[in-house]
C-alpha cells in the first residue's frame, strides 16, 4: 500500500488522556499532524494551547522529515503538573533537556507532547543568522514550552515538551 496525502499509518486516537498517531515520512505528515493535534486538543477542550501545540508539532515533525527516514510518531498526554522536584514523564532517566518558559503560575496540569523518528541522533539546537530561512525551531520549543528535551528509544529518539494548562 503507497502512502496518500494525508496518510496516517498507525492512529490511538483519543479517548482518554492519550492520543497518538504514526505517520509515513512524507511532506503531508506536517500539515495532517498539525490537523490531528488541534482536532484533538479542541475536542479535549484545551484550545487554549492548541495553537502554539500545533506550530511546535510542525516545527519538529518537520525537523523528522528532513533528518531521518521512516515513520515519524506524535503522541499527545493531558495529565497532572508534576510535583516539584518529581520528574515528570518526559523527565525520565536518560532524557536530555532544558527548561524552557518558567512553568506557568496557575496551571494544574501539563500537555506532554512527544515527536518520535527512527534517527538515534538528538536534534541540535542553533542560532541562526538574520538571513537564514531554518534552524529556528527548537529555539521556537524551547521558548515556548514549559520544559522540553530528548530520550532515545529502542529504535530512534523521541524529542518532547510540555505546555502548561491553564486551570
Amino acid at each position: 500500500m503507497g502512502s496518500s496525502a494525508g496518510e496516517v499509518i498507525g492512529v490511538s486516537d483519543g479517548e482518554g488522556d492519550c492520543a497518538e498517531w504514526v505517520f509515513p515520512a512524507a511532506p503531508d505528515a506536517v500539515r495532517t499532524a498539525r490537523s490531528l493535534v488541534r482536532r484533538t486538543l479542541d475536542e479535549w477542550r484545551l484550545d487554549s494551547v492548541g495553537d502554539i501545540a500545533a506550530l511546535l508539532v510542525s516545527e519538529l515533525v518537520t525537523n523528522a522529515l528532513r533528518h531521518a527516514t521512516g515513520p515519524i510518531g506524535v503522541r499527545l498526554v493531558r495529565g497532572p503538573a508534576p510535583t516539584a522536584g518529581a520528574p515528570g514523564v518526559a523527565g525520565a532517566a536518560g532524557a536530555t533537556g532544558a527548561a524552557g518558559a518558567a512553568g506557568a503560575p496557575g496551571a494544574d496540569g501539563v500537555l506532554l507532547v512527544e515527536v518520535s523518528d527512527p534517527l538515534p541522533d538528538p536534534p541540535r539546537e542553533r542560532v541562526a543568522r538574520p538571513d537564514d530561512e531554518d534552524g529556528r525551531g527548537l529555539q521556537l520549543v524551547a521558548s515556548a514550552a514549559r520544559r522540553w528535551g530528548t530520550r532515545p528509544g529502542e529504535a530512534g529518539k523521541t524529542v518532547w515538551f510540555e505546555l502548561a494548562l491553564p486551570r
